[in-house]
């Protein structure tokens, strides 16, 4: 399966922008895979950062996971106050304790402007682009996460497999 649509600038990225190397997950916050997969990722991205680039997309399995979406949508909300990532890593690195008061906390933590938050939680764009995140998915064939692409194409392998790859094709 190839990843639909390409990366583009809606989507939140880390590491170099013009990298030859791109991955992409679809994640979900509350998803326990994608809690192990997070430090993995993370010491991918501080060991060949300068040399690849990062995308995170929203999956959330709200009918497995209750704080998955509202997570995405907190998450989503600090991107407008310019702290997707901050939120992206507090979440995941909390995510024993994910419920929607703990999401509130963590925007406090955060330092995010409250009253901007809590506008921007209601907007229809955050939502919107939670749903154009989890359609890509469905059109690049998501059926789980967290799911990985590289270089447009399906990974089929775990965050381990692709920390092995990326010692191998980045030299």
């Amino acid at each position: 399966m190839s990843l639909k649509p390409a990366v583009s600038k809606t989507d939140h990225t880390q590491g170099k922008k013009d990298a030859d190397i791109v991955i992409v997950e679809y994640g979900d916050y509350q998803c326990p895979y994608c809690g192990t997969a997070y430090p993995v990722l993370k010491k991918m991205m501080k060991k060949y950062g300068k040399r690849i680039q990062f995308v995170f997309r929203n999956f959330p399995l709200s009918e497995m996971h209750q704080y998955a979406r509202p997570a995405a949508i907190v998450a989503e909300a600090a991107a407008l106050q310019g702290k997707f990532w901050e939120m992206h890593d507090a979440i995941y690195e909390n995510q024993e304790y994910l419920s929607e008061a703990f999401l509130l906390e963590l925007a406090e933590k955060l330092e995010l402007e409250p009253q901007q938050f809590n506008t921007d939680i209601k907007k229809p764009e955050v939502a919107a682009k939670i749903d154009s995140d989890f359609e890509s998915g469905i059109m690049s064939g998501v059926n789980g996460t967290p799911s990985l692409f590289v270089n447009g194409r399906k990974f089929n392998g775990g965050p381990e497999d692709l920390l092995q790859l990326m010692s191998e094709i980045v030299k």
